[in-house]
């Protein structure tokens, strides 16, 4: 019974994180918008990778590690906050391409492992991510987890980030939403480079 509380607790927070808007989100739709829906789906596949991660060195003791030396996390901070800021860079000084004509061209311009590589150093990179299992694995989970819990917990944790951001994906790129963003991607690449550079700059500099 303990341990079913401690998985749907765990499983809820990071669900209130996961719809919670950040820069995965940002990141999500920019690359369903911009490439195609299949690249979109391997950046969630990307931020699924991203969690994995985060629960392996909350499980082997680095958050621990982290908490302790400030430097390190403020090295994850500034990567992070360079690489959001070339994101919005990128995006809001990308071309206005027709996306019903150039359907085909531009769900190619990248392949799809790139579109997971961006998933994952958008997670990995983001301070709030890296401060939230911090917090998950130090003041709820707790070092003593049995390991078969953290295979459920970290599985739960996966896939409900996959399915979350591969859901926002597919919403985004249905067929009435793909005319809006046919209508008006100029707006809308510019509106997400602002979001992801401020979101850079007050992630780097706040």
């Amino acid at each position: 019974m303990e341990n079913l509380t401690l998985i749907a607790t765990v499983t809820i927070a990071h669900i209130i994180a996961l719809i919670s808007p950040g820069p995965d989100f940002i990141v999500a739709c920019r690359n369903a918008i911009k490439y195609s829906r299949k690249i979109g789906l391997w950046t969630a596949v990307g931020f699924g990778a991203g969690v994995c991660i985060h629960v392996s060195y909350a499980f082997f003791g680095l958050t621990w590690m982290i908490s302790k030396y400030d430097t390190l996390l403020n090295t994850i901070k500034y990567f992070g906050a360079v690489y959001l800021i070339y994101l919005g860079i990128s995006s809001f000084f990308s071309s206005n391409s027709n996306i019903q004509q150039a359907k085909d061209e531009k769900s190619h311009k990248i392949k799809w492992y790139t579109g997971v590589k961006i998933g994952l150093l958008t997670n990995l990179t983001n301070p709030k991510a890296s401060l939230f299992f911090l917090s998950l694995f130090t003041l709820v989970v707790g070092p003593k987890i049995n390991p078969m819990v953290l295979a459920v917990l970290a599985l739960i944790l996966v896939s409900t980030t996959i399915l979350w951001f591969s859901m926002v994906v597919i919403f985004l790129t249905n067929q009435k939403m793909r005319y809006f963003f046919e209508d008006n991607q100029k707006v809308i690449n510019r509106l997400f480079g602002m979001i992801l550079i401020l979101i850079g700059i007050r992630i780097g500099f706040f």
